[in-house]
């Protein structure tokens, strides 16, 4: 091989290299921004799933504490349940399943001292219904016997689990087995900076009762457009509406909270020889279930 052939062989190497190197990064700038746009977009489902999923399950004894643009405090849900015993400070409560497969129990977190167990109570059948809210001391689970009296009608086969949940006080007495509860956690959820310099969905779990006091903040989902008092730029906005579709701002008119999240990705991508963040957003409206009329 003389010296011009080789030359001739290098010139052709170097031109294929380019072009398989210009290639390669197109490939690799696509697929990270198509990466990028994607976790945006996921960032605003997760937004909305998990605060649709709390905010349908207020009910009429639930209280919303904070309604403000970029955050919302309230009573949500954690589990259901039907007492079978009653000892004054102590419930025996039936365990997740009955005799026949039905469930008498559901519990998204295991109930502590800083919840609230709602005890519904009708005490005639003109008497409208309540619901009395009592502090929960402890929670455990045993074996069905040891908790619920075979003169509970919730009787079922040997192994079965029940649930001992006792209260700091006494609720009022005339229980009878059966009677619904529900344990509800005060929770806060609002558009926060983290350390990072990013705006990020955050959750705060609150005292039920006393002063008003919340723990450390804890990221669900972002990262989000920057807070703005501008309602079109925010990242997160909450809106809320009483049953006329009007705007309130009192708790005891709430019907529907409206959500708007803006995401907005951590990475710059280069499209069209411009260097952008990607962007989505979704808005969507929850109607509180149980509402009071």
């Amino acid at each position: 091989m003389t010296l011009i052939e080789l030359a001739v062989v290098l010139a052709l190497l170097g031109i294929v290299g380019s072009v398989v190197g210009r290639s390669l990064l197109r490939q690799q700038r696509f697929y990270r921004g198509a990466t990028e746009l994607l976790g945006t977009r996921e960032n605003v489902r997760d937004a909305m799933d998990v605060l649709a999923a709390d905010i349908r399950g207020l009910a009429v004894a639930d209280t919303v504490r904070v309604m403000s643009d970029s955050a919302v405090e309230f009573f949500a849900n954690i589990g259901v349940a039907l007492t079978c015993s009653d000892t004054g400070t102590q419930l025996g409560l039936a365990g997740p399943t009955g005799p026949r497969g039905n469930t008498f129990a559901a519990f998204l977190n295991a109930p502590d001292s800083g919840d609230l167990a709602v005890i519904y109570r009708k005490e005639s059948d003109s008497a409208p219904p309540t619901w009395e809210r009592a502090p929960i001391a402890s929670f455990a689970s045993g074996s069905f016997t040891s908790v619920c009296p075979d003169s509970s009608a919730f009787a079922v086969g040997e192994g079965a689990r029940g649930f001992l949940l006792t209260l700091s006080a006494p609720p009022t007495p005339g229980m009878p087995a059966g009677t619904p509860i529900r344990v509800i956690r005060r929770a806060r959820y609002s558009l926060y900076r983290a350390g990072d310099g990013e705006w990020y969905l955050g959750y705060r779990r609150c005292n039920a009762i006393g002063p008003p006091a919340c723990g450390a903040v804890q990221p669900l989902s972002g990262p989000y457009r920057p807070y703005s008092s501008d309602p079109d730029r925010t990242g997160l906005l909450f809106e809320y509406f009483d049953a006329n579709g009007a705007r309130t701002t009192s708790p005891l008119d709430l019907a529907r909270i409206r959500i708007t999240a803006r995401s907005e990705s951590r990475q710059r991508i280069l499209l069209d020889r411009r260097e952008w963040h990607p962007t989505d957003s979704a808005t969507t409206s929850i109607a509180v279930r149980n509402r009071a009329p």
